[in-house]
């Protein structure tokens, strides 16, 4: 036999506990200090999926004046056209690869990487355009509504 000390398993009886402390842990959140949503709760704009680019709404409304923050997932493969924003717009990439690009001559070739974690500003009224290549890319752009966007005519 071994000198060294027993480990005592946890009883069903501790785990249960723990797992109760875990779930009051949870219930005890004040919705008057935060709410939240998890990703199985967000409203996307198209929920089948099937949209190229798709959005959700986590704060806000950016048809209206105002505050917004939505979350845009391109799917590989799928890019804006030239465009601006009449307000700046602050970006973070939270997964994947977003491509970049300026101007109005569409050219995918012509986009500049920016890897999950990337913060990128658009500055109103400044011709962008961006999407996905090979992965997904989600990303995260807060705002102050309205957020139109106007399509600008493509250089051949």
């Amino acid at each position: 036999m071994s000198s060294l000390p027993r480990r005592a398993l946890p009883s069903a009886g501790m785990l249960l506990l723990l797992l109760a402390a875990g779930a009051a842990f949870a219930a005890d959140l004040n919705p008057a200090a935060l709410v939240y949503k998890s990703s199985d709760q967000l409203k996307w704009r198209d929920p089948s999926g099937a949209a190229g680019i798709n959005q959700a709404v986590l704060v806000g409304d950016p048809e209206k004046p105002g505050l917004y923050v939505v979350m845009n997932r391109f799917k590989p493969g799928n890019f804006s056209r030239p465009h601006f924003h009449p307000n700046d717009r602050f970006i973070t990439v939270i997964k994947g690869t977003w491509w970049v690009a300026t101007g109005n001559k569409f050219d995918p070739n012509l986009t500049v990487p920016m890897p999950t974690g990337s913060f990128v500003t658009h500055f109103a009224k400044q011709v962008h355009w961006d999407g996905a290549k090979d992965e997904e890319a989600w990303l995260i752009i807060v705002g102050e509504g309205p957020a139109t966007l106007t399509r600008v005519e493509e250089a051949k």
